[in-house]
């Protein structure tokens, strides 16, 4: 594993690129965008921790930038924000996940972990909840769970699909809305996502999507 550290607090970026050494993990710090760009450009990673503060560019256009570029390579935003709104703009800007600072450093390397197994798995078209029995193809759709097919609708495919996709990672009704249904304001209709959740945990187990109170949605 390869990964590329774009950030600008040197003293945060040598203790990442320290705690990745120990992992046993391949890293290099970069501290602005130009930089980063050039290195993207010449050498290849498997994932990129980018600060949202950069001296020379807002993190939101790097993300832009490198989901342009380089559309499949996984981007770990960090940030101090932590509000609903500022994770949306992250992630509309091409961001896989979202870490509020301060962090914990194993929670970092879960999180690494997730993105580049989830990363190399949707490469192959196919996705595997090895603990759920459930199989998944994105191209044709088509669900296994204990190697029978289950049908979703459209809406449900696409929910089940953003949740696998951001697997471990709390996602709120808000967000969900916003980005599965398209449509997000303060008034949002957040009982449709608890009916869609309802109609996934019907078809492929109550387990599969847990809830955290007060927060939202998760796959563990």
């Amino acid at each position: 594993m390869k990964i590329l550290i774009v950030e600008d607090n040197e003293i945060l970026s040598n203790n990442i690129n320290a705690y990745l050494k120990l992992k046993n993990i391949e890293s290099k710090q970069l501290f602005e965008w130009k930089a980063a760009n050039y290195e993207l450009s010449n050498n290849s990673y498997d994932l990129v921790i980018l600060d949202l503060w950069l001296p020379d560019i807002d993190g939101l256009e790097v993300c832009n930038q490198i989901r342009k570029s380089w559309k499949n390579i996984p981007i770990l935003m960090l940030t101090a924000r932590s509000n609903i709104k500022d994770k949306i703009s992250g992630f509309d800007s091409g961001a896989d996940d979202y870490l509020t600072k301060p962090f914990d450093y194993e929670e970092l390397l879960m999180r690494i972990n997730a993105l580049v197994r989830r990363n190399q798995s949707i490469k192959s078209n196919n996705i595997t909840l090895d603990n759920f029995d459930i199989e998944i193809n994105i191209n044709t759709k088509k669900i296994l769970l204990n190697n029978k097919e289950i049908h979703l609708s459209k809406l449900e495919f696409n929910l089940l699909i953003y949740l696998v996709k951001h697997k471990w990672k709390i996602l709120s009704k808000e967000l969900l809305l916003d980005k599965v249904w398209g449509e997000y304001d303060e008034f949002g209709q957040s009982r449709t996502v608890d009916v869609y959740i309802w109609y996934l945990r019907k078809k492929l187990g109550k387990n599969l999507i847990k809830t955290v109170r007060g927060q939202g949605y998760i796959i563990n």
